[in-house]
């Protein structure tokens, strides 16, 4: 059973003084506390009865004092410690800090952004230098060259990821070709569908789809299992036996996001076309294979050229962004959980940003 600490009032010279007994410990004060701040008058608190006493209970015995202007009797060796230390570590500045003007607190926050923003590409540019040198380490000694951890990223980036992207890209495809058709219907040219499926999934959602699907799987695991590393210090342990975990945990994922997004890219719109061939069978009356066959006379060549390049580009994208914030870990495990949240969105921003760029510029190429 617990030992509450409590008090009783007697009569002393000059007035009422409080005589406090029991544990002052923060496990015991609570009751004691909202007592005390109901007493209107002290001249004294006689604390010689008390057992066990910690930083609360010296605190609290200290406030008490001096809201009331009582002094302090009894108090044992560890407690006068205690109270003294208490009281030199009093702070009158105010609970809730004073809110800075409109104009001095704008300014402050854009600096601070601007300043976190110069140190993140400053880290960046730093992070893709050491991948380059990783590079080139690797290409001097090539029998550094980590192929077993490279396969297993190829396996965990792409073979695994299989089921999840051709479900999605079938999807996606059924979508397409639905509403298009419905649209296209209203001028007569539902035979179009075929148009609008084969090069909208070729030339854009086929790889474009792939990549968020691919930030958020693969790029938040690379980030939270490079991030619990650090948290793990195995990082630094690897630093310490001379094996560089640039070249150990970092270029396997680059290598493998870059290899597998052409290919996950170009069978992401395979099976968006085998998707809106599979509604336009029973919703337009197309047959199945004649959908497929028109595909090959529609789509040009170049609208799978424009999809193989930027695939390995957003591959490369989406891993340096979930390797640098998993590299970027510090402190605790919530810091995990913050990386690997922005390494998502950080990769999908800068994957759509990349994506409108590279339509401007293969137009501008006649690449349309």
């Amino acid at each position: 059973m617990r030992d509450w600490a409590d008090f009783d009032t007697v009569e002393g010279e000059g007035g009422p003084v409080l005589r406090v007994s029991g544990p002052l410990t923060v496990a015991s004060i609570a009751p004691l506390d909202r007592r005390l701040r109901e007493i209107e008058s002290l001249v004294a608190i006689d604390i010689s009865d008390v057992h066990e006493i910690d930083t609360v209970g010296a605190w609290t015995i200290w406030r008490s004092a001096g809201e009331l202007g009582a002094r302090i009797d009894g108090a044992s060796d560890k407690a006068s410690r205690l109270i003294e230390a208490v009281k030199r570590a009093e702070n009158t500045a105010a609970i809730t800090p004073e809110r800075p003007r409109l104009l001095e607190r704008v300014p402050e926050a854009v600096g601070v952004k601007v300043g976190e923003m110069a140190t993140g590409m400053k880290d960046m540019v730093a992070f893709m230098g050491a991948i380059i040198l990783a590079f080139g380490s690797l290409a001097r000694h090539p029998r550094r060259f980590p192929i077993l951890a490279l396969i297993r990223q190829i396996e965990l980036v792409g073979v695994s990821s299989l089921g999840i992207i051709g479900l999605m890209s079938f999807l996606i495809g059924i979508v397409i070709a639905q509403q298009g058709a419905v649209q296209l219907a209203q001028f007569g040219a539902e035979i179009y569908t075929i148009n609008l499926t084969g090069r909208l999934t070729m030339r854009e959602l086929g790889v474009l789809m792939t990549a968020i699907m691919v930030a958020g799987r693969s790029g938040s695991a690379f980030a939270a299992q490079i991030g619990t590393m650090k948290l793990t210090e195995e990082v630094d342990a690897m630093r310490t036996i001379g094996v560089s975990p640039m070249e150990r945990l970092v270029v396997p994922r680059i290598l493998a996001a870059v290899l597998m997004m052409p290919l996950l890219g170009f069978y992401s719109a395979v099976i968006a076309i085998i998707g809106g061939a599979f509604i336009a069978n029973f919703a337009l009356d197309i047959p199945f294979w004649t959908f497929l066959s028109r595909i090959r006379e529609v789509v040009p060549m170049t609208d799978l050229y424009v999809g193989l390049v930027k695939a390995p580009v957003f591959g490369l994208i989406v891993a340096m962004s979930g390797c640098y914030q998993g590299m970027q870990v510090s402190g605790n495990a919530e810091e995990v959980g913050l990386r690997t949240t922005l390494a998502v969105v950080q990769a999908i921003f800068m994957v759509i940003v990349l994506d409108a760029f590279f339509a401007v510029f293969f137009t501008e190429i006649g690449w349309a």
